[in-house]
């Protein structure tokens, strides 16, 4: 490419990698069972999601389910490595009906407390391939009960990914818990 082009690309945001909002939800008074993207485009190379959350589940510890275009069943699967701080851990589950994304705050926890989670969907549109998950996140209590996880997972299916939808395990997603979608581009 000549260099004013490479200068226009990036004036105008458009080079590789680069992150593009596609949506963003913020979870208004009385909560939301689930957060969910609908008619994602199959334009960029990834998305990733970021998240801010809480559950509104009154104590212990909750989790949400990641699942794509709807699908059930048990064509998911999840690995995970987690610390608290004085233990670690590994689990692993596999033919789930959702991708388990975990250590959200609970009404349990200090009211200002929100746990946050980067979740990256590999290849999303690539129809020759499963799609894999990488996710990165968890949560600080100022010193009791807090925990961190790294964690990936797999959807068994070729199909293009178009939705993605977050459902809370034990409670609703919390007031002000702010779900946002970005593609990275080609």
């Amino acid at each position: 490419m000549p260099i004013l082009g490479i200068i226009a690309s990036s004036i105008s945001g458009n080079l590789a990698g680069d992150f593009e909002s596609i949506a963003t939800t913020t979870v208004g008074s009385g909560g939301a069972a689930n957060v969910e993207f609908t008619s994602i485009p199959a334009t960029y190379s990834h998305l990733q999601l970021r998240i801010i959350g809480r559950s509104a589940k009154a104590s212990g510890f909750d989790f949400a389910e990641l699942t794509f275009n709807g699908a059930g069943g048990s064509a998911y699967a999840t690995h995970y490595l987690y610390g608290n701080g004085s233990s670690v851990s590994a689990l692993a589950f596999t033919s789930s009906a959702y991708i388990y994304q975990d250590f959200y705050a609970t009404a349990g926890d200090t009211a200002s407390i929100f746990a946050s989670f980067v979740i990256d969907i590999l290849d999303y549109a690539n129809t020759n391939k499963n799609k894999t998950v990488r996710m990165l996140g968890g949560k600080d209590v100022n010193g009791s009960g807090g925990a961190a996880a790294f964690q990936s997972g797999l959807w068994n299916s070729t199909s293009a990914v178009t939705s993605v939808k977050l459902t809370m395990n034990g409670g609703n997603f919390a007031q002000y818990s702010s779900i946002a979608l970005y593609g990275i581009r080609t």
